[in-house]
């Protein structure tokens, strides 16, 4: 693999099932051993849930990977690793629901791309502090 092939990219991960900690870990262990070099971590944030009510706070983080896939591959492995530890299913329409993982992509380099599976830079990360907090930790120039 070439340098110059990597694409930096920013990755939210979020939490509110389970021991959350751990699927956070196990989250970013799956993306470093699948994807490409994970070249920063943010700090945990515990958060209220977004978009619907719940009991459960939700523990978010943002990582930046390198990796040599394209964003539709990289869609597909960190679905896959969603589904791997026990997500169900995706939330549909407006109706979100709690989860042992979330795996979204934010940012892919520089790349615009508006696609029916995928849209990056992600639609609404700015109006989300659980992303914009950890990605701003992690990435200054973002603030």
């Amino acid at each position: 693999m070439q340098t110059s092939d990597h694409k930096s990219c920013y990755i939210s991960l979020g939490s509110n099932l389970g021991d959350k900690k751990q699927n956070l870990e196990k989250a970013v262990q799956l993306i470093a051993e699948r994807v490409g070099t994970v070249s920063a971590v943010s700090s945990v944030y515990e958060t209220k849930p977004w978009g619907y009510e719940s009991v459960h706070m939700f523990f978010n983080m943002v990582i930046r990977i390198k990796t040599d896939l394209s964003p539709t591959r990289l869609l597909k492995v960190t679905q896959n690793i969603e589904k791997e530890m026990g997500r169900t299913k995706k939330s549909s329409g407006n109706f979100y629901q709690d989860r042992i993982i979330d795996i979204d992509l934010i940012i892919y380099d520089d790349l615009t791309l508006e696609t029916p599976e995928l849209t990056l830079p992600h639609p609404h990360y700015r109006e989300r502090e659980f992303v914009m907090k950890p990605l701003c930790e992690i990435a200054p120039e973002f603030k």
